[in-house]
């Protein structure tokens, strides 16, 4: 029993200010790694972006100091310095060491405001071991510094000035920080690349005096130059994008939408300037509006006959890419990630406007209406095609799990996480993987030839795709409406091709296909590639190494070298460097097929040597570009990827 120590008083702890920021940096900002850093520069940028929502800021700088240290600027109306009654300390010292104090809530600062859950400038001070306040304001520059959240001097009334605005200079601090993590650069780019297309005229300017990089952002369309980014390389139905920016009552209301002859939907909703990728009631009521109009406009003008029933939601998104951006004053998001709006009288405002703006658009572009119905007749057909086509192939037990495929050599646990699904190309890798593997926990499935291009086919010819229904069947979620990850089979699904241009080109195709259809796979972290040797070094008494690069082959040959030389083996100059490093043989490997079961399962299954790289998806909106311009049906975008990087290819596998 453990002895009784004294608890009273003085073991409860009180932290005041900024204590509880320090004590436990993670309930704040999520973290003390790389996300924890970016979550500090969106604190303060965020200010920044709302003085140029409200009207007062035109550019927002973040630099990067050659010294370790993060600056942020704006030339908006500048942080108030004057003394506030109720702390007696000035504006600028209250909400540096203040926690959520500001202009954000309820105060009268702001109407609009991205940060109304966000922690506030105070805990940038808090968890900085320098910071320096420098506000340009009525004439003057003010000043003040502060260590690890405590003032160091009063506010210092300085030099006169025409400018207004507000900069913030703070170095994070190592107590706290104590990994050693870098800002991610290509993060700031694109936070201020998005801040840019969200607020319109607001340029954005990023610099890092550590390389002398710079990068500026503009653009003066908005919402509508995000359309015709997200749709780069894509055949658009017509090159103008749909676009409207309404105010009602107190919210404004801004839609840009544009189609592409794509099968895929990309539709992002945004709430004052955040993102939010599990919707809400702007995006439920885009879709209800969006549904409405065009089976509305398609029954007037005889373009749905009468006996044909609407088209769904699902099919008048087809190939849609949109963005909706609302600007309220009171955003209710569900949970602090703001991940989903809940205010739901913003349904009905977005179903207003756009229904009342798309009908009229539809009715003067009659040609782009007739182009985008008649895509969306397709897709219906295509959806009631798929629909027969499931109905018949779960009749016959291949999506519902009444039966596995023929080829699948299945593993005997039948525990989801101790199981592992192996998708190898061709019956020789297949038999090599199924006298190899651990019959108890890994699971082989062969597929024959290449994947079909899921980017370029819908739902309908995707099932009747063999291999396609062969893999949903061994997985045993399901697909689009019936999909569920619940029932996953296997918690590690591997893919395991030749490390050549056909083996990289069906881990592709088998990419696309999860990403467009099995994306909670991914999310899920149950993705993988093997990564096979593509080396092995024999040597004469029959001693085997493995190398997975050209690099490593010669790391590997250079250290068997200097080891003979070390126990005093003669090397012969003259010799190749097989020789030199006792070798009897380097074979590389070209295929899966050419190792035996034994050496499978040494260097590619077995738990204890392989190499496995997850897939990981961090920024779906480039994943989605990416997929589009190298799996899609536009040849250019393609080959001009193609010329581009073709310089960075050696030793190519043909």
């Amino acid at each position: 029993m453990a002895k009784e120590k004294s608890y009273d008083s003085q073991q409860i702890q009180v932290l005041e200010g900024l204590e509880p920021v320090r004590k436990r940096p993670g309930m704040y900002i999520g973290g003390t790694g790389r996300d924890g850093l970016h979550h500090l520069i969106k604190e303060i940028a965020d200010n920044s972006v709302d003085e140029a929502i409200a009207g007062y800021a035109t550019d927002l700088w973040v630099t990067m100091l050659a010294d370790g240290g993060i600056m942020v600027r704006d030339n908006g109306r500048g942080i108030p310095v004057d003394v506030m009654a109720k702390t007696g300390k000035s504006a600028l010292e209250t909400v540096l060491t203040v926690l959520h104090a500001g202009g954000k809530f309820g105060g009268g600062g702001y109407k609009i405001s991205s940060g109304l859950h966000g922690v506030g400038i105070s805990v940038v001070n808090a968890l900085s071991a320098k910071l320096v306040a420098e506000i340009h304001k009525e004439g003057f520059i003010y000043t003040q510094e502060y260590e690890r959240g405590v003032p160091l001097t009063p506010i210092k009334k300085g030099a006169t000035t025409k400018d207004t605005g507000t900069t913030i200079t703070f170095y994070p601090d190592p107590d706290i920080f104590k990994e050693s993590v870098d800002l991610e650069y290509q993060w700031v780019i694109d936070y201020l690349r998005h801040q840019a297309y969200l607020t319109k005229g607001l340029r954005t300017h990023i610099a890092d005096d550590r390389t002398g990089n710079r990068y500026g952002f503009y653009f003066e369309g908005g919402i509508q130059s995000y359309v015709k980014h997200l749709n780069l390389g894509k055949d658009v139905i017509d090159s103008d994008v749909f676009y409207v920016d309404k105010q009602v009552d107190d919210v404004q209301v801004e839609i840009a939408m544009q189609y592409a002859d794509t099968f895929t939907e990309t539709v992002k909703s945004f709430a004052n300037n955040v993102f939010n990728p599990d919707g809400g009631t702007h995006l439920t009521g885009f879709r209800a509006a969006l549904t409405r109009i065009i089976n509305d406009y398609a029954r007037k003008n005889g373009l749905l006959k009468e006996k044909e029933e609407n088209l769904s939601g699902e099919d008048t998104r087809e190939g849609l890419t949109a963005v909706i951006l609302v600007k309220l004053p009171d955003p209710q998001f569900e949970g602090q990630t703001k991940n989903k709006l809940g205010n739901p009288e913003i349904r009905g405002y977005v179903e207003q406007v756009l229904s009342e703006y798309l009908f009229y658009y539809l009715e003067e572009h009659p040609s782009i209406a007739k182009k985008i119905i008649g895509k969306s007749l397709l897709a219906a057909r295509a959806r009631k095609a798929a629909r027969a086509a499931r109905e018949n192939i779960i009749r016959k037990g291949v999506l519902e799990g009444s039966g596995l495929p023929g080829k699948l050599a299945d593993c005997s646990s039948r525990n989801p996480i101790d199981s592992e699904l192996y998708i190898v190309e061709g019956d020789s890798a297949g038999g090599s993987a199924k006298s190899g593997r651990d019959s108890k926990t890994q699971a082989i499935l062969p597929l024959r030839g290449k994947v079909l291009n899921v980017e370029r086919a819908r739902l309908d010819k995707l099932l009747a795709n063999n291999e396609i229904t062969n893999l949903i069947k061994a997985l045993g979620v399901g697909i689009q409406d019936s999909f569920d990850i619940g029932q996953l089979r296997y918690h590690r699904i591997v893919i395991m091709t030749d490390a050549d241009v056909d083996g990289s080109h069906i881990s592709t195709l088998l990419l696309t296909f999860f990403f467009r259809h099995m994306q909670a796979v991914i999310d899920g972290g149950h993705l993988y590639l093997a990564k096979p040797p593509l080396f092995l070094l024999k040597s004469s008494s029959n001693k085997r190494q493995y190398a997975y690069s050209d690099d490593e082959r010669d790391r590997l040959i250079d250290e068997l070298i200097a080891d003979r030389k070390a126990r005093g083996t003669v090397v012969n100059k003259d010799d190749d460097r097989r020789r030199q490093a006792g070798l009897s043989d380097i074979q590389r490997y070209k295929g899966l097929g050419e190792m035996d079961a034994e050496q499978l399962w040494e260097t590619t299954m077995n738990p204890e040597n392989r190499v496995l790289v997850q897939v990981r998806l961090e920024d779906a909106e480039k994943a989605d570009a990416i997929f589009n311009k190298l799996m899609g049906s536009e040849v250019e975008p393609r080959k001009n990827f193609i010329q581009t990087h073709a310089k960075f290819v050696k030793d190519l596998d043909i």
